[in-house]
């Protein structure tokens, strides 16, 4: 019971958060931009106005899969983004190529993400089998070792918040200020991005209530 009543409220919120993002990409992929301009054409203006033409803009499979891979200095944008002129494209584009700006611009914390990914990966796959190996030997020292390696994905969750925040926000001034897309347009453009973000605070708050969870455990909080 006291697991749920820490994990419940974290899963209800990233399940709200899936649905979100889906139907706010749904919706505003039917609204076509009023300057007509593709998610392509809208990630090459910026990174262009950015000197970053340098910066290849690729079409991958998927939905939802657009990503800047910052070791090819490529930005990839969904089949789905790349040759669409909707809201939900263009804001999608902007939002990457913002990334591509903050590793262009070596922005701190999107600087800390990178560094600590590898130790991110192994953390993620390697906490649970030895914190359920903990409590099935009940090994203090077993559940310490997992717990300090989640808090290592916690940690990369909580570093990823304000990078993809600072993202949007870039997207956002970006898209207004080259003129890619009217006034009336920026706060349908801001409803994608913001529906985009609570994925990310659902996975931050879901990993810091697992976090918490194992600490009451280990602190000998819990009973059950």
């Amino acid at each position: 019971m006291t697991y749920l009543l820490f994990i419940l409220p974290a899963l209800a919120l990233s399940l709200y958060a899936q649905f979100k993002i889906k139907s706010t990409f749904e919706k505003y992929s039917q609204v076509r931009s009023q300057r007509g301009i593709t998610g392509r054409e809208a990630a090459a203006t910026i990174l262009r106005r950015n000197q970053m033409g340098s910066i290849a803009i690729e079409a991958v499979a998927g939905s939802l899969s657009d990503h800047y891979d910052p070791q090819a200095h490529a930005v990839r944008l969904s089949e789905t983004v790349y040759g669409s002129n909707s809201l939900a494209a263009i804001g999608v584009a902007a939002h990457e190529s913002g990334h591509a700006i903050q590793h262009h611009q070596r922005y701190g914390l999107l600087e800390l993400r990178h560094s600590i990914v590898p130790v991110s990966n192994f953390a993620s796959s390697a906490s649970f089998p030895i914190l359920f190996l903990g409590f099935i030997l009940r090994s203090p020292s077993l559940i310490l070792g997992g717990i300090i390696l989640f808090s290592l994905v916690v940690l990369f969750h909580v570093v990823t918040l304000p990078v993809e925040i600072n993202a949007s926000q870039r997207a956002v001034a970006e898209l207004s200020s080259a003129g890619l897309v009217s006034n009336d347009e920026i706060p349908m453009i801001k409803q994608v991005l913001g529906a985009a973000a609570l994925t990310y605070l659902a996975a931050t708050i879901s990993a810091v209530s697992n976090l918490l969870y194992y600490l009451l455990i280990f602190t000998g909080g819990n009973d059950d």
